[in-house]
């Protein structure tokens, strides 16, 4: 089964909205994010974008609380998210963080089942619902033919995969993702982005990306949030934020932006200098 086939259709909707407010972070005593504040709605996906460093990474930790702010208000469905218990937030909440360790000794069922562990008793009670759950994101994210496979024998991009399908074994209302298509082959890559919008669409999820490439950044986004030295800079539609003087002035480096002629959608070209030069001598003289 491809990735996401017939078995999204078995997925309940439970999205909850996530809103951040006055956001500031800092690392040994220099601000780092400066008073962002960002709202994940059910149903729709909002991408982080920007340069490196300017505090994409940062700020979608600071919501999941693993990052620690020096200011900040967050709320899941109007609740206070800061005086949630860690087992009350990861029951509405799951992160795919960028960097995590390759287990050994241990199958691909067995990570994905640590994504349950929200609903398991202190002492690893029983947890009726997890082996369904944890089939279910299995065959979401095509993994299923290697569930009794050591994770120690996987390539990067399979093991990606397998700690997406710890996260959506979790069954949260909100899903952040650092950096999810890193590792992957293009194929995974846009089977990953058209899951990120099954999730959305179908299902209701809330969901919250940082991306590197602008343009499944501008194909798989209802909304962009974009981030320059630690500041949000422009947030709305893609075609809103996305624009060329936007793009240019946050990364210092000439970007033309366009209509895909076939697809409707935003297209990005960075201009280096052996683009310029490659213009320059195909232009008669």
């Amino acid at each position: 089964m491809r990735a996401g086939e017939e078995i999204s259709a078995t997925l309940t909707p439970r999205g909850h909205e996530l809103s951040a407010t006055g956001v500031t972070v800092a690392y040994d005593g220099i601000d780092v994010v400066h008073d962002a504040s960002v709202t994940l709605r059910p149903g729709d996906v909002t991408v982080l974008v920007g340069p490196n460093g300017s505090g994409k990474s940062t700020l979608l930790r600071t919501l999941a609380r693993l990052q620690r702010a020096r200011t900040a208000a967050l709320a899941i469905d109007g609740t206070d998210g800061l005086a949630l218990t860690p087992r009350q937030l990861s029951r509405r909440l799951a992160l795919l963080t960028q960097d995590r360790p390759t287990p050994s000794g241990l199958t691909v069922r067995d990570v994905v089942e640590f994504g349950r562990y929200p609903y398991r008793g202190r002492w690893g009670g029983a947890d009726p619902d997890g082996p369904a759950a944890v089939d279910r994101a299995m065959a979401l994210t095509g993994v299923a033919e290697l569930a009794e496979r050591g994770v120690e024998h996987l390539s990067g991009g399979q093991l990606q995969r397998v700690w997406l399908a710890g996260c959506l074994a979790q069954e949260t209302g909100v899903l952040l993702l650092d950096e999810p298509t890193n590792h992957l082959d293009l194929r995974y890559q846009i089977e990953l982005l058209d899951l990120i919008r099954d999730l959305a669409d179908d299902h209701g999820i809330a969901v919250g990306a940082v991306l590197h490439d602008l343009d499944q950044a501008a194909a798989v986004a209802d909304r962009i949030v974009l981030l320059h030295q630690g500041r949000i800079i422009a947030a709305g539609l893609p075609e809103d934020v996305l624009t060329s003087e936007r793009l240019t002035d946050a990364y210092g480096i000439r970007i033309e932006v366009g209509t895909d002629p076939l697809t409707g959608r935003l297209r990005t070209r960075a201009i280096g200098r052996h683009h310029t030069r490659s213009e320059r001598l195909s232009t008669p003289s």
